[in-house]
């Protein structure tokens, strides 16, 4: 799957999440990138930024947190295009998750880590 077909997939399961979880995303920004920095396969997704728990020290005109999905991490972990809906699915909602302060081990409990 391309890029372009990638990020239109990632835009669609952004779009089904409910409203109570993206309603209260803040100075947030979603980036779809090919993989990690560190070039490896096995992050499918990553916050970049400060939880909602951490925002007291969160001032004005901070740039955007962001919300990454790895597009290769996710081609190389799925085999079907309902695989890879899931994925991204479970991919978006942890990352969203942290932006809330929800570390993995709550994530685990949940059955989302």
């Amino acid at each position: 799957m391309n890029a372009e077909e990638f990020e239109a997939l990632v835009v669609e399961e952004l779009d089904r999440l409910r409203d109570d979880m993206v309603d209260g995303l803040d100075n947030v920004i979603f980036v779809v990138e090919d993989r990690p920095e560190d070039g490896s396969l096995d992050l499918l997704g990553l916050y970049d930024g400060f939880a909602l728990t951490e925002r007291d020290r969160y001032g004005m005109g901070e740039l955007p947190d962001r919300i990454i999905v790895y597009r290769e991490s996710h081609l190389a972990q799925c085999e079907t295009t309902d695989e890879l809906r899931d994925e991204v699915h479970t991919t978006l909602v942890h990352e969203i998750a942290h932006f809330y302060g929800i570390d993995d081990a709550q994530l685990h409990e949940l059955g989302w880590a």
